[in-house]
């Protein structure tokens, strides 16, 4: 019974017409498959029938690729929790003397029961200090490329909408429902990789993303891109939760973990950054799909090496999947998610109340069960909170500055998009070069740390507001350094400090707390930021009351517009009006940052916090 009503629903969603419940259905799909799964209920021949009815059907790539996707994810997940390491670590046991790799559904085999230590971490396995380095390498490389793909969609939004010929409603769910799968998920995915294996998850993951880019490079209509988009949101929430995670297992020192983090942060300022120039090159010289074609190779690097370089790691007592609190945690995030994107548009959207409502539930369920999906008291820890915070407000503060700064270029001061993009890269490259500073910002404590770095990162975004008048961009760029320095600073320690908060047998959920922060940054940045950014555009901007109606709207909607239908005369209005409005705003992304700094400096202790009282140290690495 349970397979006919996964069949139907697999082929529902991938079939149903209406935009609007394509999200919501199809963020169902892998709830109700995981729920099955650990109930031992699916028997994998139900997927032969989304498989059937791609054949049969003239539009059935949607449900062909799904038939594909779960497919490859049943034998994966389908295995107990204590079946042992996976592939990799099977064949390094088989050369060694005396070992047995042989599986049982009961209980692992004799040569594998020992593997595992009471936190989840492989210690059969030596990890040497090149082969964490080396790991380290392979997640960096997943999420250079998640932070890659998160940008270059805008910048081909153009070619596709020429191509396609989506409606307004289309494209706002082009950009939108990767967000939302994202956010809505990552609680999910990263209880999905303490309890069946951080690296197996990781590399489904990274199949997934894979498998679904194909489907989006050559995706032939907007619906079929959309739920492509969807998909590949689902995909990078099992991506980005697995890769902090390993990163805590496989660094155990944490002065070493410090710095892997950092360049774990890196690479994903890195992507933003070189994410519209790879972007403006490859539609230069291809068509809109190439976007999504750069993910494969990657992708395939990272599995191939991956299997061999990354050990395995688990939670080794899960305790019985809640399917409850992954509902709720969904309807949690994704409706705040989708109500403060529409804030932009001045909307306030009764989803925002459904979020709410869910995430009162989620708390209340999680602090009744004995095993939850995450431990909500971590929150009652004032050093946790204070680094989520610290987190949040870094991902908000440079994401909106980003956001505007970027416009401010291109149409105030005449930039090219790749001109722009370039012009940003002083706050990527600060953010970098952080990872040589860690070792010495650490010194001052963590808490203290974190809060110099948001001052820093806070007088820059000041500095920016005069600066902006000035003819040079020279002054502009050097406004930009404090800015990425601080950002990428406090992102690094904050983002340990969360992290180390819980013992490694819950990295995973405690990671996805980080990348849940990380995303409700980049959607306050850019709803509240660009919120204040447009609406102080528009009460400085003057224009006649002999202009036409049908101008005077286009020119109130957007700098770009307005040079669009405007003389130049009033054009040099607006673009004074857009600087005084970014201007503004910087300072106000200033305050909150300050803020924060001070929150951080009250709230995370500067001395190395005890340990859970549940965490295991891991085996030692061999040097």
């Amino acid at each position: 019974m349970v397979d006919d009503l996964l069949a139907i629903l697999i082929i529902a969603v991938f079939y149903t017409s209406s935009l609007h419940l394509l999200p919501l259905l199809a963020a169902l799909v892998p709830l109700g498959l995981f729920a099955a799964l650990v109930q031992r209920r699916v028997r994998s021949p139900w997927l032969l029938l989304p498989l059937a009815a791609g054949l049969v059907h003239a539009s059935g790539i949607h449900a062909t690729v799904a038939g594909v996707l779960l497919g490859f994810m049943v034998p994966v997940l389908r295995r107990d929790h204590q079946d042992g390491p996976g592939l990799a670590e099977q064949f390094e046991h088989r050369r060694r003397p005396g070992s047995r790799c042989g599986s049982s559904r009961s209980s692992p085999p004799v040569g594998l029961a020992k593997l595992y230590q009471p936190d989840g971490t492989v210690s059969g396995m030596p990890i040497t200090a090149s082969r964490r380095w080396a790991a380290l390498g392979v997640l960096s490389a997943a999420v250079l490329l998640l932070s890659i793909d998160g940008t270059v969609l805008a910048l081909a939004v153009p070619s596709l909408t020429e191509s396609l010929r989506p409606t307004a409603e289309q494209i706002l769910w082009i950009g939108d429902v990767y967000s939302l799968a994202l956010a809505g998920l990552l609680a999910l995915a990263g209880n999905l990789a303490d309890r069946f294996g951080r690296k197996r998850v990781l590399l489904f993951g990274a199949v997934a993303f894979g498998l679904v880019s194909l489907l989006a490079a050559f995706a032939a209509s907007a619906d079929q891109l959309i739920a492509a988009r969807l998909l590949l949101g689902v995909a990078g929430a099992t991506l980005l939760p697995s890769t902090l995670s390993l990163i805590r297992n496989i660094f155990t020192d944490p002065a070493e973990r410090t710095r892997a983090i950092a360049v774990w942060s890196a690479a994903f300022g890195a992507g933003s950054a070189a994410g519209p120039m790879i972007g403006g090159f490859l539609l230069e010289h291809f068509w809109w799909g190439s976007v999504f074609l750069i993910n494969v190779p990657v992708m395939i690097l990272v599995v191939v090496t991956g299997i061999f370089l990354l050990p395995e790691s688990r939670d080794p007592s899960p305790g019985p999947f809640d399917f409850p609190s992954a509902a709720l945690s969904l309807l949690t995030v994704a409706p705040i998610v989708y109500a403060i994107k529409h804030l932009v548009h001045g909307e306030l959207s009764p989803m925002l109340a459904v979020g709410i409502v869910a995430g009162v539930l989620f708390v209340r369920r999680q602090r009744r069960l004995a095993n939850p999906m995450l431990d909500v008291d971590l929150f009652r820890n004032p050093a946790f909170s204070g680094a989520v915070l610290a987190n949040l407000i870094s991902i908000f503060a440079l994401v909106g500055l980003l956001f505007f700064f970027s416009q401010y270029l291109q149409f105030a001061r005449g930039f090219s998009p790749l001109q722009a993009g370039l012009a940003e890269l002083p706050a990527t490259i600060a953010s970098i070069v952080v990872v040589l500073l860690v070792g010495i910002a650490i010194r001052l404590g963590r808490g203290r740390a974190i809060a110099v770095s948001l001052a820093v990162a806070a007088a820059g975004l000041a500095l920016v507001a005069p600066a902006a008048d000035l003819a040079s961009y020279g002054w502009i760029a050097l406004c930009l350094i404090p800015v990425g320095l601080g950002v990428g600073l406090a992102m690094t320690l904050a983002g340990d400090a969360v992290i180390s908060a819980a013992p490694p047998r819950k990295a995973g959920s405690v990671s996805a707390v980080t990348e849940t922060a990380n995303e409700l940054g980049v959607v306050l940045g850019i709803a509240v930021l660009g919120s204040l950014l447009t609406a102080t555009y528009r009460s400085g901007l003057n224009l006649p009351a002999t202009l036409p109606e049908a101008d005077r709207a286009a020119a109130t909607d957007s700098l770009g517009s307005a040079l669009q239908v405007l003389d130049p005369v009033l054009a040099e209005t607006a673009k004074q009006s857009f600087v005084a409005a970014m201007q503004t705003t910087s300072l106000v992304a200033a305050a909150f940052t300050a803020i924060a700094a001070l929150v951080a400096w009250r709230l995370i202790p500067s001395t190395e916090p005890v340990a859970a009282a549940d965490e295991v140290p891991s085996a030692s690495p061999h040097a």
